[in-house]
């Protein structure tokens, strides 16, 4: 039985992954910890295992703390960053004896929609990426629309791929975008969505698009009980489900 502990188990994630732990065969909820709660409760409690669905103020201060204290760590936490990632890197030191996994999305369809994605950039001359998210999202664009980008941008750069073509000189209100590498990306919050994400491709007389909408947030529980799984025995820091589920 692997014991897991939930920090942020009171909000809409947390409490979510809750539940599908407990429901999961070999995996049970031993601490539920959230605001003003000691992380000592994790210990305390013998998790094998800690899941944070905090807010990134808080979330690389508790990954530090689980690597200090040898627990491996799923980050489900928005808006962690490259520098936060090096910060992890580092505490883990050479030879690292934890695992980290950190997952920008935990939606099967999302991270297939990611490798699609990935297949796809080095074959068209244009790309974009459009967000959408409800507006209680703290964070733009998302991790999710990063690492698509990320992905798509260092596929390009290994196949050579020329720059993405756009003629915009004047944009004073930002009207083309985030750039991540040279990909725009745009980013939506209004009520009505959960987590959806368009990537736009342009070729000479045709156009492809790569959808994956999330309804609810069941749809992101069957990666959470992956990522809880299979986080044990992998030392250091593995970003993405992609080798947990043999991507």
């Amino acid at each position: 039985m692997t014991r897991v502990a939930v920090l942020g188990a009171k909000g809409r994630m947390g409490s979510e992954s809750v539940r599908a732990i407990n429901a999961a065969d070999g995996l049970e909820v031993v601490a539920e910890i959230d605001l003003g709660d000691s992380l000592d409760l994790i210990t305390a409690a013998g998790a094998d295992v800690a899941l944070d669905f905090t807010q990134p103020h808080v979330a690389l201060d508790n990954v530090l703390w689980c690597i200090e204290h040898g627990v491996d760590v799923v980050v489900g936490t928005s808006g962690f960053d490259d520098d936060r990632i090096a910060a992890v890197r580092s505490a883990l030191g050479d030879a690292p004896s934890t695992g980290v996994l950190i997952v920008p999305n935990f939606s099967i369809g999302a991270i297939l929609m990611m490798r699609f994605a990935e297949t796809a950039a080095p074959f068209f001359e244009s790309i974009e990426v459009i967000e959408m998210h409800h507006p209680d999202k703290i964070d733009a664009p998302s991790g999710t629309a990063v690492r698509t980008a990320e992905l798509m941008a260092a596929a390009r750069a290994a196949a050579g791929s020329a720059p993405i073509p756009d003629a915009t000189t004047t944009d004073p209100d930002g009207a083309r975008g985030a750039r991540v590498g040279d990909i725009p990306v745009h980013s939506v919050r209004a009520r009505g969505f959960v987590a959806s994400q368009e990537v736009l491709f342009g070729g000479a007389g045709e156009a492809f698009t790569i959808r994956h909408d999330s309804h609810d947030r069941t749809s992101f529980m069957p990666g959470v009980v992956a990522a809880v799984r299979g986080v044990g025995g992998r030392s250091g820091v593995t970003v993405g489900l992609d080798s947990v589920l043999g991507l």
